[in-house]
């Protein structure tokens, strides 16, 4: 894969800070405006996208990173040697799943499945799973190769 852009370490999150209702405002209203029904579809490849900007190493650094974009605390639950699945859960979830919005979590499976892939080395796909009793967001990265 050819890199566009030069990847930046994975740290420079730190110096990034903002309150998440403008974000939720653009991410759940203002861009599936503009991007329709392919909204999902196009969400998700910004999160590989992202991904890849950044110098992700371990799952440790996916865990730093979602930790700082206000994503939400992510921890790896099941390894198995198809599959890895992971748990996303904080306030944050919290508040997204109650809001009056339609939310989605697609931009996080594009980028946890990106992320897998580069320090796998082997293509992957994130489904995502909803447990709004719960609160918390399950992602199955499935190798495909």
């Amino acid at each position: 894969m050819s890199k566009d852009h030069e990847s930046m370490p994975v740290t420079l999150l730190d110096e990034l800070h903002t309150t998440g209702a403008g974000y939720d405002i653009i991410r759940y209203i203002g861009l599936p405006d503009i991007f329709g029904s392919e909204s999902p579809t196009l969400l998700y490849f910004m999160g590989k996208n992202l991904s890849r900007r950044l110098d992700i190493q371990s799952v440790s650094d996916i865990v730093y990173a979602f930790e700082k974009l206000g994503w939400g605390r992510l921890e790896l639950v099941k390894e198995k040697k198809k599959e890895l699945v992971f748990q996303l859960m904080a306030d944050s979830v919290v508040y997204r799943l109650k809001a009056p919005l339609d939310t989605e979590f697609r931009l996080e499976a594009g980028f946890l499945s990106e992320a897998i892939e580069q320090i796998k080395e082997r293509s992957c796909e994130c489904q995502e799973e909803q447990h709004k009793k719960i609160h918390q967001i399950e992602f199955t990265v499935i190798f495909t190769d």
